[in-house]
Formats: C-alpha cells, sequence, structure tokens
C-alpha cells in the first residue's frame, strides 16, 4: 500500500460502531441519561467565561453585547448541528476523532484527535489554575484570608507549586474513577448551582435595570457588534463534551444530538439573559476592559448597595471551574480511549478495570499529565493556542457531515442537519472565519503543536495502527488478525 493511500484509509463506519464501548478487559457501562448527557454539556461550556468575558466584550460592542452572544451563539449552532448528526449516526467516545476516521482518513483522525488533546488537556489545565484565584477572591469576601502566592501560583508566576490548582484536578479524577454514572450525577448537581448563582445574578441586577443605560445600543456599530461576537464565541466552546460519553449513554442514538442541541440552547439562553441583565445595571462605559475577573460579583455589589451578592456570585465561579474540569478531564480521557482501541496511542489507555468498569490507568495518567501543567508550568500563549484547536475540529466535523452524506446516504442517523448542506457548508466557512482573525502568536503555537503531533504520529501511530496492523497480518498466510 502506497503512503497516501495509507495516510487516508477511513475507518469504517459499521467496524467503529460495533466497536463501541469495548475495551482490554472489558466493557464501559451504559448507564448515563439524557438529562446527564445535556448536563454534561452545560458543565463543560458554561465555566468561568461569562463571570470574565462581558468585561473584555462591552468596551467592544456597548449594551449591544446582548446581540453579541446571539451572534456568536448562531455561529457556533451550525457546528452544532453537525456534530449533532455525526453523533447520531457513529455514537462513540471519540467524538470528532471518530468521525474523522471514519470520513476523512487516518491522519487526518490523528490531526483531529491532537487538536482535541490541545482543547482538553492543556485547556482544563489553564481552567484548574484559574480555581486558585477564584478561591481566594471568595475566601477574602467571605473570612477575609487568603491563600498564600507559593500555593496558588506556579513557580514562573511567583510561587512553588500551583497546590490549589492540583487539588481541583485530584477531586475531580477521584470522581471519575468512581464511576461515569456517579461523575455525571456530581456535575449535575455543580451544573445546577452555578445556573442558579446565575439567575441570581440577574435577579439582583435588573433590579437596579435603568433603560438610559441600554442607549446608545450600538455605539461601535456592527463592526462593535462582530468583534465582540468573535470574543465571545469561545464561551460556547464545550457543548461537543456530550459526544465523548457515545459509549457510557443509555440511548446515544437518540440522546446525543438532542443533548448537543438543548445544552447549546441553555447556555445561551443563560449568556444572553446575563448580559442583558449587566448592562442594564451599569452603564457601558463603567466596564473595564483590566478588570474582569471580578466583574459580575461587581455589579451585583453595586445593584444590591451590598457585598454579600458578590460572594454568592464568586461562589458560583468557584463550581463553574470545577464542573468544568470534571467534565473536560472526563471527555479527554474518552477521546483517549478511542485513540488507543485504534492503535494510534498506547494499549494502557484503553484498560478497562475496576468495580466500576472505567479506564483507570487512562484516567490516572491524563490527571497527573494536567495537574503537572497546571502545578508547575505558566501555559501562557498554548493556552490561548486551544480555541484554534477547537476551531479545526469543528471545520472538520462540518466537511465530515458533506462526506459521510455522500458515501454513506443509507446509515442509520438519529439525527439529520437541516438544510443540508448549506448548513455544514456554512459551519465550516464560519470557523475558519474566526480562526483567520486570531493573532500569528496563537498561530505560531498551534503551528508549533501541530508538528509535534506529526512527530508523535509517524513515530508511534504510523506504525502501531490497528488498520496497518491487521492489513499486514491478512497478507501473510495463517495470521490472525489481533483484536487490540
Amino acid at each position: 500500500m502506497n503512503l497516501a493511500r495509507r495516510l487516508l484509509r477511513t475507518k469504517p463506519t459499521e467496524r467503529i460502531v460495533a466497536e463501541s464501548g469495548r475495551g482490554e478487559g472489558g466493557e464501559l457501562r451504559r448507564t448515563m441519561s439524557l438529562w446527564q448527557l445535556t448536563l454534561f454539556s452545560v458543565g463543560a461550556t458554561l465555566g468561568t467565561g461569562i463571570f470574565v468575558v462581558l468585561g473584555q466584550a462591552v468596551p467592544k460592542a456597548g449594551p449591544a453585547v446582548v446581540l453579541a452572544f446571539v451572534l456568536a451563539a448562531i455561529t457556533a449552532l451550525f457546528s452544532a448541528l453537525s456534530y449533532a448528526e455525526l453523533a447520531g449516526t457513529i455514537p462513540v467516545s471519540g467524538s470528532s476523532y471518530s468521525y474523522a476516521y471514519a470520513t476523512l482518513g487516518e491522519l487526518v483522525a490523528w490531526v483531529c484527535g491532537w487538536c482535541l488533546m490541545l482543547e482538553y488537556a492543556v485547556s482544563v489545565a489553564a481552567v484548574a489554575v484559574g480555581w486558585g484565584e477564584y478561591l481566594n477572591a471568595f475566601l477574602r469576601s467571605l473570612l477575609g484570608v487568603t491563600l498564600p502566592d507559593a500555593i496558588t501560583r506556579s513557580p514562573g508566576q511567583g510561587g512553588v507549586v500551583n497546590v490549589a490548582a492540583i487539588l481541583i484536578v485530584l477531586l475531580a479524577t477521584w470522581l471519575l474513577l468512581y464511576g461515569a454514572s456517579e461523575s455525571a450525577t456530581a456535575n449535575a448537581v455543580l451544573v445546577l448551582i452555578k445556573i442558579v448563582v446565575l439567575l441570581f445574578f440577574c435577579a439582583v441586577a435588573f433590579t437596579a435595570f435603568r433603560s438610559r443605560n441600554l442607549a446608545p445600543f450600538a455605539p461601535m456599530g456592527v463592526a462593535g457588534i462582530a468583534g465582540a461576537a468573535s470574543q465571545v464565541f469561545f464561551s460556547y466552546i464545550g457543548f461537543d463534551a456530550a459526544s465523548t460519553a457515545g459509549e457510557e449513554a443509555r440511548n446515544p442514538r437518540r440522546d446525543l444530538p438532542l443533548a448537543i442541541i438543548l445544552s447549546l440552547a441553555v447556555v445561551t439562553a443563560v449568556y444572553v439573559l446575563v448580559a442583558l441583565a449587566a448592562v442594564g445595571a451599569m452603564p457601558w462605559t463603567a466596564f473595564d476592559a483590566e478588570r474582569t475577573e471580578a466583574g459580575l460579583a461587581r455589579i451585583a455589589d453595586l445593584a444590591a448597595g451590598a457585598s454579600w451578592p458578590g460572594l454568592a456570585v464568586s461562589f458560583g465561579a468557584v463550581i463553574a471551574i470545577a464542573s468544568v474540569v470534571l467534565t473536560v478531564i472526563y471527555g479527554q480521557t474518552r477521546i483517549l480511549f478511542a485513540m488507543s482501541r485504534d492503535g494510534l496511542v498506547p494499549r494502557v489507555f484503553q484498560r478497562i478495570g475496576g468495580r466500576r468498569q472505567v479506564p483507570v490507568a487512562n484516567t490516572l495518567l491524563v490527571a497527573a499529565f494536567i495537574s503537572v501543567l497546571a502545578g508547575l508550568v505558566p501555559l501562557g500563549r498554548l493556552a490561548e493556542a486551544t480555541s484554534i484547536g477547537t476551531l479545526f475540529a469543528f471545520t472538520l466535523v462540518n466537511i465530515g457531515v458533506l462526506v459521510l452524506r455522500r458515501r454513506s446516504p443509507g446509515l442509520p442517523r438519529g439525527f439529520r442537519t437541516p438544510l443540508f448542506p448549506l448548513t455544514p457548508v456554512l459551519g465550516a466557512v464560519l470557523c475558519v472565519v474566526v480562526m483567520a482573525g486570531l493573532s500569528g502568536v496563537t498561530w505560531v503555537a498551534f503551528g508549533l503543536w501541530m508538528l509535534a503531533g506529526l512527530v508523535c504520529y509517524f513515530v508511534y501511530g504510523f506504525r502501531h495502527s490497528r488498520l496497518h496492523v491487521e492489513a499486514g497480518s491478512q497478507a501473510k498466510p495463517g495470521t490472525t488478525s489481533p483484536q487490540g
């Protein structure tokens, strides 16, 4: 087989689905309901972004930041609909990695999986780092004390080791080892708490709502709205988390598409309501792009004329980060589980063990890696590059819908993207447009990450690919195909 054919060979969709749930030493348990899947996506999406993004976006768009959230939601919706179709057609843990393997070939699938590692592992480490800062803000408001910099900052930021970041990663890991269903239940509680906190903020802010604060509504015009939409778009990243639970969902063909779409609807409604309450309670000119870490808490305090509402909002930010860490680590382990089953990463990542039938070694290795990043490494620009990696994966998913519809029109689909092929085409184009607006430094970081990924693929995955090994075995009489 020549090199090009080998790199572009696809894994049959029927085989991907048939292998669903199977790992080395056991099978994943199908325990997650539609409710749990939806809140998993909400948990991964509704994070600290809304607690800080307003302070950055309002100076660009003014009160029209509300429209910026709507525009960003529409942009995300095109990709979400494509995800929903592929999740209902190929309901497995690999998410967009598995979708790319079925439609665009092994090399593209590897690149997609490598992008997902950037999105999940690096971004969750960055989020965990922020947990210590929000915890300090909460403790300062509640007790007037803070944790020392030595244990809340990395060495490059004036600390020794970020123990707070490591602690939240370890807590999430303990929950994941306890069981997927139990983790989903814990996440549901955390998500409901942070939604209640955000609704509480809206209730407080609306008591100080003044219609004059909405005028002029769009002081920067359409350009300002578009610029703010590009900035807040990244607050929607995470709705794909439900697709990583494809092998532990009770009814994946029906529930995965619904969970993806429902989660995006819930997050959009919360974002728009919070944005409207915030700009109605405080003049848009009072928003400070340099002081974003406690923006909602400050508005709540000003609206109520007291400090306790801000304390509640700070608590919501702490809970928000905890749920993001939990759901994103889960997603990372399940993607590696699928990649390991295909032979592209070591077999240890597909081993299932313990009474709860979870990938124990996989979870521990991912947690160890993230803990080192969060505790010791200043992530800097690499954390910013997670956005471009996610958008690249979204682009591949949109293209995958087009390819699979043409190649296998008769496949059973739990959901069909409406207005095909316009929806996936627009989804891909919009992702590319948003990517083009990112900084040159982000592109450089992304390029270096991709180069490292290609080296890893050709050093390990290229030789250990299960499709390649089986093809070699079939070419030799008297041999049998390995089972992973």
